[in-house]
C-alpha cells in the first residue's frame, strides 16, 4: 500500500516569503477557501443601530490561512449569538485569503525511493488558499450597542485562540463602520449632511451644482468642515493637558506649604 503525506500543519506556511503567488490563469486547480462567509450576525442593521465598533488586530507580519479565519468566524458568531442574540451585533472579516499554498508531495512507504524524483520538479501543487497581513492590520470587527462592549471584547479574545502569532484588541473611536468619530457623527447627523449606505455612511460635501442638489443643497457656509472639528479637538486635548499641568503644580506648592507651616510651629 502507497501512503501519501498528510496535510501540513499551519506553522509550515506561516511567515511571509517571497512574493505573493494568487489564483491566475498560470495558476489554475486552485481549491476553494474554507471561509465563505464574511458577514454575520445583522447585517441589514441600520448605521446609527450599532455606534460601538470593536477591532482584532494583527501584531505580527504573518500568514493567517483560510482553515483559522472560518474557526475564528464560528467562536465569535456561537459566543455573541448566545450573550446577546443573533440580531444585536454585526461581526465582519476583514481579511481575505488570497495566497497559493503549494505542497510537493512524497510518498511515505517501503522503496520511496524508487517511485518519487526527489527534489527534481519540486514546485508544489495547490493545496489551499491564506491572507497575508502586516502589523496593524484588522482581522475582524465586531459593531454592536455600546452596552455590549465587554461581550464584543470576551469574543475577539477567544477568536485570537484560533489564529496564530499576537493579536491586540482596540476599540474603535469611530462610530460602527463608519469612517467619522462620534464627535463627527453626531454633528453631521445635525446638520443633516449624512448618506446612509447600509452598514456605513457618507456625507454630502458643499460641492457641486445647485440645479442638481435640489432642495438638499448645502451651502459651504453653514458647515463646520473636518477640518475644523479636527482642529477644535487638538485645541480641547491641550486645553485639558495644561489644566492637568497647573492642577498638579498647584498640588505640589500646597504641598510645599504645607511643610513650611509644619516647619514654623516646631
Amino acid at each position: 500500500r502507497i501512503g501519501t503525506m498528510g496535510r501540513r500543519p499551519a506553522r509550515c506556511y506561516r511567515y511571509c516569503k517571497d512574493k505573493p503567488y494568487i489564483r491566475s490563469r498560470f495558476c489554475r486547480g486552485v481549491p476553494d477557501p474554507k471561509i465563505r462567509i464574511y458577514d454575520v450576525g445583522n447585517k441589514a442593521a441600520d448605521v446609527d443601530l450599532f455606534p460601538l465598533c470593536v477591532h482584532l488586530m494583527s501584531d505580527e507580519k504573518e500568514q493567517i490561512s483560510a482553515e483559522c479565519l472560518e474557526a475564528a468566524r464560528i467562536v465569535v458568531n456561537k459566543f455573541m449569538s448566545t450573550q446577546v442574540g443573533k440580531d444585536a451585533f454585526h461581526m465582519r472579516i476583514r481579511a481575505h485569503p488570497f495566497h497559493v499554498l503549494r505542497i510537493n508531495k512524497m510518498l511515505s512507504c517501503a522503496g520511496a525511493d524508487r517511485l518519487q524524483t526527489g527534489m527534481r520538479h519540486a514546485f508544489g501543487k495547490p493545496i489551499g488558499l491564506i491572507a497575508r497581513v502586516r502589523i496593524g492590520q484588522i482581522l475582524m470587527s465586531i459593531r454592536t450597542r455600546k452596552d455590549n462592549k465587554k461581550f464584543a471584547i470576551e469574543a475577539c479574545r477567544r477568536a485570537g485562540y484560533k489564529i496564530p502569532g499576537r493579536q491586540k484588541i482596540c476599540i474603535a473611536k469611530e462610530w460602527g463602520f463608519t469612517n467619522f468619530t462620534w464627535e463627527e457623527y453626531n454633528t453631521f447627523k445635525k446638520q443633516g449632511r449624512l448618506v446612509p449606505r447600509g452598514a456605513h455612511c457618507t456625507w454630502r460635501r458643499a460641492h457641486g451644482s445647485l440645479a442638481a442638489a435640489g432642495n438638499k443643497a448645502v451651502l459651504s457656509y453653514e458647515l463646520e468642515r473636518k477640518s475644523v472639528l479636527e482642529e477644535n479637538a487638538r485645541k480641547k486635548a491641550a486645553a485639558e493637558k495644561a489644566a492637568a499641568i497647573q492642577a498638579a503644580k498647584d498640588a505640589a506648592a500646597a504641598y510645599q506649604e504645607m511643610l513650611k507651616t509644619r516647619g514654623g510651629k516646631k
